[in-house]
């Protein structure tokens, strides 16, 4: 995908709420890319909306506002999706302001704010909040919310793990031998690849030493990271490496293939594997 493109659906994103409801318009206004590519970039946007403004909807006065405006909701409507209506009201993610509300509510009963193990355990399984008209609220928080959540969270990590088999299991069906982050744990590596190959293979006639797998469009801000985090200290131990963004990526960032890192959007076709003469002498 070119960057012109990218920008108009990152533009899009900006107006819809981050939910399932906000995802199906996105998905009707650019039906000619996967499902797939779309809901990754619709959830990254959000997230960097978030990081940009989360902070002024955890500010003490703000939070308080927040608390006073679910109570009189449910007050008066206790069965309406009144904390789910508040967060799309305030442009905050829907399971974030249950966090908030659920964190204020822990405040005012226990007399002091619960522990991050505790909220997220509570997020996570709603049957432990006493209050059950809250419960439910938070609930729906989290069923709704397709960018943030504990059941967002959940799905990412299935996502992750079944693109990883799918690597592993094209490298096997090739005859290709590797080492998984697993078994280069064990050799005492700290920052690993999701396969190394024990044998190179050669890609665009790139020698390939590694390959990493992500279940994500490749965007600028996380291309950057992830090159700074993980990719750079890749081919400093072990050399020029492939990443594979699954959901596709924005073309200008393959800029570093000279330099031993390539980008591409599915297992590549035509590889080419290292022959030994073994005919004696």
């Amino acid at each position: 995908m070119k960057l012109a493109e990218y920008k108009k659906i990152a533009v899009a994103v900006k107006s819809l709420p981050p939910t399932h409801e906000g995802f199906k318009t996105l998905r009707h206004m650019f039906r000619s890319y996967p499902t797939s590519t779309l809901q990754s970039i619709f959830s990254l946007e959000y997230q960097k909306r978030m990081k940009k403004t989360y902070a002024k909807h955890h500010a003490p006065e703000v939070t308080e506002h927040y608390y006073q405006r679910y109570k009189d909701g449910v007050a008066h409507a206790p069965d309406d999706p009144v904390l789910l209506q508040l967060a799309l009201d305030v442009d905050l993610a829907p399971s974030l302001m249950a966090r908030l509300i659920l964190e204020r509510f822990m405040i005012t009963t226990n007399g002091k704010p619960p522990s991050k193990t505790l909220l997220s355990s509570m997020l996570n399984d709603t049957s432990q909040v006493a209050d059950r008209v809250l419960s439910a609220q938070v609930f729906q928080c989290t069923l709704h919310d397709c960018c943030y959540g504990p059941l967002v969270d959940s799905v990412k990590h299935s996502i992750g793990h079944e693109y990883e088999v799918i690597l592993q299991d094209k490298l096997k069906e090739r005859n290709l031998t590797f080492l998984d982050e697993e078994e280069l744990r064990k050799k005492g590596y700290d920052k690993t690849p999701d396969v190394l190959l024990e044998i190179p293979i050669a890609v665009d006639d790139q020698v390939i030493h590694w390959i990493e797998s992500k279940a994500s469009f490749g965007d600028e801000t996380s291309h950057k990271t992830y090159l700074q985090d993980q990719f750079w200290s890749y081919w400093n131990r072990f050399g020029p490496g492939l990443v594979i963004y699954w959901f596709g990526f924005v073309e200008e960032l393959d800029c570093n293939r000279a330099r031993g890192i390539l980008l591409r959007s599915s297992f590549p076709e035509e590889i080419v594997t290292m022959k030994f003469d073994v005919t004696p002498e």
